[in-house]
């Protein structure tokens, strides 16, 4: 990956765990969301907030662990990665509970309960890596992890596309449940294996 291209990740990155913040810690919880949503943000305030504010800190924290300075820096870098485990654990277990709530019926639902499993398995498969002291492993899965971390930043852009496109949010919001995160995750598989072939 480019020095550019992961800049621009990790200035997203931090774009949306700000605007996340802001939009959950200072105005009222569901303000910055669809009209269609705010019903289940009013019903379930606290299964919302520690989803946001977990996955806030995952996506904040998340990218510069990619930094090779920084991961020179073994403590740092190991207590940095001690609070993304944490946040993504607490995240995808709010996240697994929030998909029931979901707009977009049974397709939605099923496609953010997928999410939540896969971001939790691979955090998981990342720390069980890094214990056996298998560091390539622990850095694909840790690859893996954040490319479903990101969907926080993707589901924005593809909501803002198509708004930007006029359709109506019922039309198109069923399907970003899987839009947001499945094409991260080929992208993630690519760039591994690109990594793998090279080396």
């Amino acid at each position: 990956m480019g020095k550019a291209v992961f800049w621009a990740i990790t200035v997203a990155s931090v774009a949306v765990a700000i605007y996340a913040l802001v939009g959950y810690a200072f105005l009222t919880p569901g303000q910055t969301v669809h009209p269609s949503m705010q019903a289940a943000y009013a019903e379930h305030p606290w299964r919302i907030l520690t989803h946001v504010g977990a996955s806030l800190v995952a996506l904040a924290i998340g990218p510069w662990q990619f930094i090779p300075a920084l991961r020179r820096r073994k403590a740092l870098h190991r207590g940095l990665g001690f609070a993304y485990f944490l946040a993504v654990l607490v995240g995808g277990i709010s996240g697994f509970f929030t998909a029931f709530i979901a707009q977009g019926g049974a397709i939605s639902i099923a496609g953010f309960v997928v999410l939540s499993a896969f971001w939790i398995g691979t955090a998981l498969l990342a720390l069980a890596a890094v214990k056996g002291a298998d560091y390539a492993a622990h850095e694909r899965w840790a690859i893996r992890n954040f490319s479903l971390t990101f969907a926080a930043v993707t589901i924005r852009w593809q909501l803002g596309a198509g708004f930007a496109a006029g359709r109506p949010f019922e039309d198109f919001y069923w399907m970003l449940s899987w839009t947001c995160w499945i094409p991260n995750l080929l992208v993630a598989e690519w760039l591994i294996r690109r990594r793998r072939a090279g080396a």
